[in-house]
């Protein structure tokens, strides 16, 4: 069943990334970054009692407490470079970088779990990094300092989203994945909501139309579905394979954006997605 949660949160993940892209096309990054969490942060508590998991909240230990704010706080940092690429990059640029995560993780999930190295994953993780080089490239724009900005944003949204499915995968080993995904999800709204106070960027909620309202909620809803399917496949299945799978979402992200967003997909990032894919389906043999 963790193989079956672990498509689910890779489907949802690809809504999320187009949804959330036409939702902050004319909004800050970091505020569109704290409204959805508050959705996501409604939509996981909901879980949370309609599955009475909330009653098993006194047996969590201080050090399970601590390893899910660490990874809340990774997974903020992790959304705030995302959308921050999103809003300045292709979607179909972005999130390939975005998913060089997945081999990190299967590199800290050898030194962490002591997950098995076979020369297969060693293979696929050539794959997935031959195939995500492929599809970077840069946006033809005459500023190049924009250019330069959405890369290092991606690449830093790739490093922080290791950090969160280790740290993550640490702090619900003892847990219900769908409490645990509550209590992160409050670190998140609480560093989102912080960034926007001080940048004082509050001020600019007024001026969100309702169809930026519409696309924020529903990205949020597809993120909280991606997030609960997600840590209830890495609760149940080794993380060095679970991610790879849950980065298929690239997939899904790139056909909508070429048919939703019209962005081009050019030969060769077709062939590099075709190796990432490849190598990431590889690790499922």
């Amino acid at each position: 069943m963790w193989i079956f949660y672990a498509m689910a949160s890779s489907f949802f993940a690809g809504i999320t990334a187009i949804l959330a892209k036409v939702g902050i096309k004319q909004i800050d990054s970091s505020l569109a970054t704290a409204l959805r969490t508050i959705i996501v942060l409604f939509f996981s508590w909901l879980m949370v009692l309609i599955t009475g998991t909330y009653t098993t909240l006194s047996e969590i230990t201080i050090e399970i407490f601590i390893l899910l704010i660490l990874s809340g706080l990774a997974t903020g940092a992790s959304w705030l470079c995302y959308f921050k690429a999103l809003q300045m990059g292709d979607v179909n640029k972005v999130t390939p970088i975005d998913k060089l995560s997945t081999i990190f993780t299967m590199i800290l999930a050898f030194i962490f779990f002591g997950e098995s190295v076979t020369s297969l994953k060693i293979v696929c993780i050539i794959l997935i990094g031959i195939g995500t080089y492929l599809m970077i490239e840069k946006k033809k724009n005459k500023n190049k300092n924009i250019d330069d900005k959405w890369i290092i944003y991606a690449f830093g949204s790739a490093i922080f989203a290791s950090l969160t499915s280790i740290l993550g995968k640490m702090g619900i080993q003892h847990i219900d994945s769908t409490l645990g995904t509550a209590i992160r999800t409050i670190v998140v709204l609480m560093m989102s909501w912080g960034v926007v106070l001080i940048q004082k960027k509050d001020i600019h909620i007024k001026n969100i139309d309702y169809r930026n309202w519409l696309f924020l909620i529903l990205s949020g809803i597809t993120t909280g579905l991606s997030w609960l399917s997600y840590y209830h496949a890495l609760q149940n299945g080794p993380a060095s394979i679970v991610v790879p799978i849950d980065k298929l979402s690239v997939v899904i992200t790139i056909v909508f954006s070429c048919f939703v967003l019209k962005e081009k997909l050019s030969y060769r990032s077709l062939l590099g997605l075709i190796i990432l894919v490849v190598g990431t389906l590889m690790l499922l043999l």
